[in-house]
This record gives structure tokens, sequence and C-alpha cells, in this order.
């Protein structure tokens, strides 16, 4: 069973940046898209950002796109997600997920998944 562990998350004011990062318990993670969402209290698991095994081709959820770069070594275990110019807005918990078939990511049914790591955005 792979585990998905986050970190990263914190509090940070409005225009600021985080990283996070989310690491698989495997060495290596072929074959495994990886990528993140976001929930807000009271509202859906939003997709963020995804990027294939080889760790190209990156993908955004419109209200991060130009903000948010999502980040990942060929084959690693690693996947991150750089967060510029933060709003309130972006307040949420984050959760890492993988999955061989990314586009489960970006439909919230991925496979893996974290346990989540809280951002809160201060305005």
């Amino acid at each position: 069973q792979v585990r998905l562990t986050e970190s990263g998350g914190g509090l940070v004011q409005t225009g600021g940046s985080l990283t996070l990062s989310c690491a698989a318990s495997v060495r290596t993670f072929s074959n495994y898209a990886m990528g993140w969402l976001r929930q807000a209290p009271g509202k859906e698991r939003e997709f963020v950002a995804a990027i294939s095994w080889t760790g190209v081709n990156p993908s955004y959820g419109d209200s991060v796109k130009g903000r948010f770069t999502v980040s990942r070594r060929s084959t690693g275990n690693t996947v991150y997600l750089q967060m510029n110019n933060l709003k309130p807005e972006d307040t949420a918990v984050y959760y890492c997920a993988a999955d061989m078939d990314r586009s489960k990511i970006q439909a919230g049914t991925a496979g893996y998944w974290g346990q989540g790591t809280q951002v809160t955005v201060s305005s």
C-alpha cells in the first residue's frame, strides 16, 4: 500500500508564497501521475494541478493558473506545489493525489490520497 505524505502548509499573508511537498512511500513512482486538489470549508473539492510521471505536461485549475507551479523529478516519488501571490480564497486543505490515470486526479477520483495539509491565507 502506497502512502502519500504532504508537508509545507501553514499560515501566510495575502501576496505571500508557500511550497507544498508530497512524498510517496516508495523509492520510485513510475507510471503514476501526481497532483493536488483542495477543499475549502463548505465547498466541493477542487482540482489544483497535476503532472505526469515523467515530470512534464503540467496542468492547472483555472483559479491558480499563472500563480501556482507543480513540479516533479522524472519518475520521482515527490511532487511539489509552489504557490505564489496567494489570496484569501486559496485557503483550504490541500490534498496530494496519485493515479496511473491522470484524468482521475483531475476528476477527484484518484486511487491514492494524502491526509491533507492546511493552507491559510490571511487578508
